[in-house]
């Protein structure tokens, strides 16, 4: 696994922690020595952080002080 187009097909999975520890040595001695492999890792582990942060669905205003009320005349 130690060219290029088997590290960049098992990049995800490598994000993800799916592969075996052989598995991710090889892929991580390969990003080690080449750049255009880890700058594409750079780039595919800067997207998921940016869409983790980017993409967190959130209640609306009114629901969340509707909660908050119905939470106070609990008690």
């Amino acid at each position: 696994m130690a060219d290029c187009n088997d590290t960049l097909r098992e990049l995800y999975q490598y994000l993800d922690g799916h592969l075996s520890d052989d598995d991710r040595e090889h892929i991580q001695h390969h990003l080690d020595d080449c750049s255009p492999c880890l700058e594409a890792f750079d780039f595919e582990a800067e997207l998921r952080q940016v869409v983790r942060q980017r993409c967190v669905d959130q209640a609306p205003e009114d629901l969340r002080q509707r909660i908050a009320r119905a939470i106070d005349a609990e008690r």
